[in-house]
């Protein structure tokens, strides 16, 4: 064999240097022991490390816990305490507003405008002077109609003078009898031309009167059609006067209902442009006729309208109250659950819902309320949230909104 190149001398432990001499003096060289004795330390310690867990008791099965048991976290606006209420059955109602008195003041004597007193918009109360026509004509036709009245009566005085003294002349046989009957007819005739000439002194004397145009009720003017100026039509109208102290909603019901509908019920009427404010109304008359090719019925309901707010033309929508439950318990439709034993609801006991078996009554709102007869109280907490995987007997937990 051949030995393995030398190491530099620089390079030599004690021991490289210690076996080189023992190699020069044709002695073996010493082996190194201590990656033996490593060795047999690692040994040994996997040995003990063995016999060690060998000794040791097994360990103990763990014991299998029951699964924790879920608990379902319901909101407060996912129950609902039951409460007596008053259920109603509505008919919904469309229309406009408008004014439930309204006057076309129109001159009753054709003149010319002299002054024009009051605007769209202005409020008048009854008698305030809206238009002053011209009266110098009216005048002149009323002095005239004076002064023909007054010498036809001065004539009938002349006439039953001659009447009185033809009689006491044919009384004495004086004088024919035929005379009486003239001087009478003439009496006779002149008293029925001053009655007729005093007709028209009176129509003279009212058409001065009408030249001043005034306001014949309380309102506010909607409409004027005449300016200082213009000549102005007896019947033309010149001004439209309405009292908005009440409005008159005049609405569309559907045929269906119409037999619902009577005078009397009352309305809640919300109207576009006013929000967050609701008005009552009542239902004051009924067309008996639907309108033609509508399939509606014409209602006529009244509001109160003191302050004013509501204008003619304002759209509405209202609800009128046709049947009324009053003190009943009624849930959500979705609060209502059927199974094979009927209907039933979860009700809120402690910390978990059960099952509750309920009759039901009539639908109200459109279907979305049920009237229940038996099975819940006032005072209840029922689950009214459609919560498809809450089962009776589920614990559950309330938390806030």
């Amino acid at each position: 064999m051949t030995a393995p190149a030398a190491k530099p001398e620089w390079a030599q432990s004690k021991h490289d240097k210690a076996n080189a001499a023992r190699i020069a003096a044709g002695e073996k060289p010493r082996r190194r022991r201590w990656p033996w004795i490593l060795l047999a330390l690692v040994v040994l310690a996997i040995v003990a490390f063995i016999a060690f867990n060998m000794l040791q008791p097994p360990p103990e099965a763990p014991v299998e816990t029951a699964a924790a048991e879920t608990v379902m976290q319901v909101t407060t606006s996912e129950v609902t305490s039951v409460a007596p209420q008053t259920l109603a059955q509505q008919v919904k109602v469309t229309g406009s507003l408008g004014p439930q008195r309204q006057t076309q003041v129109a001159s009753q004597v054709s003149a010319r405008a002299v002054a024009v007193m009051a605007r769209p918009g202005d409020a008048v109360n009854e008698g305030d002077v809206l238009v002053q026509l011209d009266t110098e004509s009216l005048r002149i036709q009323l002095d005239q109609q004076t002064s023909t009245a007054a010498a036809t009566r001065a004539q009938l005085v002349l006439a039953e003078s001659q009447l009185l003294r033809t009689t006491d002349l044919i009384e004495r046989g004086l004088t024919a009898s035929s005379g009486l009957e003239q001087a009478q007819s003439s009496v006779d005739a002149l008293r029925a031309n001053l009655a007729a000439l005093e007709g028209q002194v009176e129509a003279a004397r009212i058409g001065v009167q009408n030249a001043t145009i005034k306001a014949p009720m309380t309102g506010i003017v909607s409409e004027r059609s005449v300016e200082p100026g213009q000549m102005v039509a007896q019947g033309t109208a010149v001004f439209t006067i309405v009292d908005l102290t009440t409005i008159e909603l005049t609405a569309a019901a559907p045929v269906s209902a119409g037999a619902l509908v009577k005078p009397g019920q009352s309305v809640a009427v919300s109207v576009e442009g006013i929000a967050n404010r609701t008005f009552e109304g009542k239902v004051e008359r009924v067309n008996p006729v639907a309108a033609a090719g509508t399939r509606t019925i014409p209602v006529y309901i009244t509001l109160d309208n003191a302050d004013g707010v509501l204008r003619g033309g304002m759209f509405a929508v209202g609800q009128i109250t046709v049947v009324e439950q009053p003190d009943a318990l009624a849930l959500p439709s979705g609060a209502v659950r059927e199974d094979a034993e009927g209907f039933y609801v979860l009700k809120v006991e402690g910390d978990s819902v059960v099952r509750q078996g309920v009759e039901k009554g009539s639908e109200w709102s459109a279907g979305r309320l049920i009237e229940i007869t038996s099975g819940i109280s006032a005072g209840d907490i029922i689950v009214t949230a459609v919560l498809t995987q809450l089962e009776p007997g589920d614990r559950i937990e309330m938390v806030e909104n």
